[in-house]
């Protein structure tokens, strides 16, 4: 019987996809783990494996396809003995992707007999399972969510139904109605005025009008929704950064050997990372109807790149030497310019980092990523006059910081102790390495 080849969802939010190139064509014969397509998502372009095996018979979806709903059918795969002449006629996918470039017209899409719906686990989360798992698993009455998937990142194939007892159940879950909501879609853009007022306000204006990527769409959603829920509150400090400038100094002569050049934001990383252990009741999300208090320095770091911004997180930060947060936050900065991350490498993290120093701002607020508990804005930093202990003055190079933090997680002086921890490492910058 014809095989299905859905439209994956790539990322827990993930509601549709671009379709940005076919690495098969049809006819191709394909196995378990060959690379399909290169799907866009909001955040990244991922590769698409193949969870069964089998011939091509027919591509439903065109290269460059946008707005392609999870779930859409977008190619055919036949089994041995079949052709292209078992594919059933049937009607185009419900919701009809938009082209970037004007296809070639061509008849009536052919496709195959559907296989039942995704099903859900008692959580309501999302099963991954082949399509031709589905539908044994359907005819032999295996309920999908007692088993564990051996195909690519977990995935359920056809040996693992046809391995399982006719009959398996899965096992009763309770979940709160806050957990089952924690992943949210990304739905409409921030309310206002609809686009046909606003455009009317601009009438015989010249302008350009710059239709919304799922990267932008997404940063619109989330971070009004942050700014609607989470209640912010603001702490600020200046810091003093003439030692640690003249200690990475000393660092990156010593490591010029190895080609290694640490930077500020490396040191900040680092002091933010240890500063969560000092204080680890800060070390928290927001989850609903709990705080999730995490034992390991997750610290997510904002890269900017074209027409948005990721925060790669780097798990267990407080362990790792300067050096090897410095090559894999280059790493991890490189590949979100080129919008080459995995989710789990931009997911998570209970804490967030913002530097716009290297834009000469001085200072200025961040908005929580939620579900994290505060992120830390940092602005560059400028030679002032400064008053010593003694009442000398000075001049200093100083940094100005501002800790956004999300008040149902970290209350002012906690807030404020984990600030005092952040300065204490920047300006005691040796002891770091202690």
């Amino acid at each position: 019987m014809p095989i299905e080849i859905l439209m994956p969802a790539l990322s827990p939010t993930m509601e549709e996809g671009t379709l940005a190139k076919w690495l098969v064509k049809e006819g191709d014969t394909v196995s378990s783990g060959d690379l399909l397509a290169e799907i866009e998502t909001d955040k990244a372009t991922m590769e698409f494996e193949a969870v069964d095996e089998g011939v091509i018979g027919k591509i439903l979806v065109a290269e460059g396809s946008e707005g392609v709903k999870v779930n859409t059918a977008i190619a055919v795969l036949l089994e041995d003995g079949e052709s292209a002449d078992d594919i059933g006629t049937a009607s185009a996918p419900a919701a009809a992707p938009k082209a970037t470039e004007a296809a070639p017209s061509a008849p009536v899409a052919e496709t195959a007999t559907p296989a039942p719906a995704a099903p859900a686990a008692a959580d309501g989360s999302r099963i991954f399972a082949s399509p031709l798992a589905r539908r044994i698993a359907a005819s032999k009455g295996i309920d999908l969510a007692a088993l564990t998937g051996s195909g690519p990142h977990g995935r359920i194939v056809k040996a693992d139904v046809e391995a399982a007892q006719p009959g398996a159940a899965a096992p009763a879950k309770t979940v709160s109605a806050a957990a089952a909501a924690a992943a949210p879609a990304v739905a409409a853009v921030a309310s206002g005025p609809s686009s046909d007022v606003i455009a009317k306000m601009y009438e015989g204006r010249e302008y350009e009008e710059i239709a919304l990527n799922g990267m932008r769409k997404t940063i619109a959603a989330r971070l009004t929704e942050a700014k609607q829920t989470v209640p912010h509150f603001y702490l600020r400090r200046d810091i003093k950064l003439d030692a640690l400038l003249e200690f990475r100094g000393t660092l990156n002569k010593q490591l010029e050997a190895r080609n290694v050049k640490l930077s500020v934001n490396d040191f900040i990383i680092k002091a933010c990372a240890l500063a969560l252990q000092s204080v680890p009741d800060a070390n928290a999300v927001w989850a609903g109807d709990k705080v999730l208090k995490l034992k390991p320095s997750d610290v997510a770091v904002a890269v900017a790149i074209e027409g948005g911004l990721f925060t790669p997180v780097l798990q267990d930060a407080e362990m790792k030497s300067l050096s090897a947060l410095s090559a894999q936050m280059k790493d991890l900065a490189g590949r979100a310019r080129d919008r080459k991350l995995a989710p789990h490498e931009y997911q998570g993290g209970s804490f967030a980092i913002s530097n716009l120093g290297m834009f000469g701002i001085d200072n200025f607020d961040a908005v929580i990523n939620p579900p994290h508990g505060a992120i830390l804005a940092v602005g560059a930093g400028k030679k002032q006059p400064v008053v010593g202990p003694d009442g000398d003055l000075a001049v200093a190079t100083v940094m100005s910081v501002t800790l956004s933090v999300d008040h149902r997680v970290i209350d002012g002086a906690l807030g404020a102790e984990l600030l005092n921890a952040i300065v204490e490492n920047l300006e005691n910058p040796v002891a770091m390495l202690a």
